[in-house]
């Protein structure tokens, strides 16, 4: 298949079993203005690197899956106009087309698992749009997560969304959403939301075998890791709720829908913020790239312990039959 190729530097690390993290590129292409964009992405793979893991983030150049960016390929990208935002369902047109495309959760979770990468960042997911018991717009990233075995490392569901629909979806279809280290369920800008986490795990390595765990038993999908945002940097609710709803009946009044949805309140979030959402944003998926490269190296680290047992859950397996 000459329509889906690995950097050099991603093509190593997983033929020689090294922790990698595979990364997103609609934050870079639909999440913020040049060059900011492009500042984050290499900040973003450097702090992924500061960990031991190898950086991939993936994107589809002129019709070819990419699992890694060179810089050269990461500026073009970062530059690039009018390039799709790539999903499951679209995902195999545009390559087919030979278009330009930046990778959404669920495009990114697809090529890690064709990849073999077990640990994906990103900001925040897609899930349930506020009014979606009228407009049906639920992201596909939710499905994703209930059949596609990736950890995804995020700082909450993204806060312009129905966050008490998007839990009970997740719910129903069978993800794990694990709050790290908190009991509430982060919210994006802000650290806390009155939702109650559905689980909590305290560390990467408890993390990672959980991710294995799932492996072992036969369980399809991913589980998703709820990282907090910096408590210097966060938005607390009360501050950040105003201001989404008055986006969001901007959205409304002027017919935006679907895909073009989130950028639109991204930017109305920023002028209304006087640029505050993107200094959190950034932040954020800094410390996400931190806490996955931490989870794939431990993961790593227990595949490799566990090679030769007959159970990578228990060790002393043989004793019990």
């Amino acid at each position: 298949m000459t329509d889906i190729t690995q950097s050099p530097e991603v093509s190593t690390a997983l033929a020689e079993g090294a922790p990698v993290v595979a990364l997103e590129s609609t934050i870079i292409t639909h999440g913020m203005p040049w060059p900011d964009n492009l500042s984050t992405a290499w900040k973003v793979e450097e702090k992924v690197r500061e960990t031991g893991a190898v950086p991939a983030t993936i994107a589809v150049l002129n019709g070819t899956l990419h699992i890694g960016l060179s810089e050269t390929e990461l500026e073009a990208l970062a530059k690039a106009k009018d390039v799709a935002k790539l999903s499951r369902a679209d995902l195999a047109v545009c390559m087919a087309r030979g278009g330009t495309g930046a990778t959404t959760v669920a495009a990114t979770m697809i090529a890690a698992r064709l990849a073999g990468i077990a640990t994906f960042a990103t900001g925040g997911i897609g899930g349930v749009h506020r009014g979606a018991e009228h407009s049906f717009d639920i992201s596909a990233d939710l499905q994703e997560l209930a059949q596609t075995d990736t950890t995804v490392v995020c700082a909450g569901a993204k806060a312009i969304l129905d966050l008490p629909k998007t839990l009970e979806v997740l719910e129903t279809l069978g993800v794990p959403v694990i709050a790290y280290g908190q009991d509430s369920f982060p919210a994006f800008w802000s650290r806390t939301s009155p939702l109650p986490a559905p689980l909590r795990l305290d560390t990467p390595a408890d993390i990672a075998r959980s991710h294995i765990a799932r492996a072992a038993i036969g369980l399809p999908g991913g589980q998703l890791i709820a990282n907090p945002i910096p408590r210097e940097v966060e938005i607390p609710p009360a501050e950040i709720e105003p201001i989404i709803a008055r986006a969001t009946q901007e959205a409304a009044a002027q017919g935006i829908t679907g895909k073009a949805v989130t950028p639109f309140l991204l930017d109305r979030i920023f002028d209304l913020t006087a640029g505050r959402s993107l200094t959190a944003n950034i932040a954020l998926v800094l410390n996400n790239a931190a806490l996955a490269g931490a989870i794939a190296t431990e993961i790593a680290k227990q595949l490799a312990a566990y090679s030769g047992l007959e159970s990578p859950l228990w060790p002393n397996a043989e004793s019990l039959n």
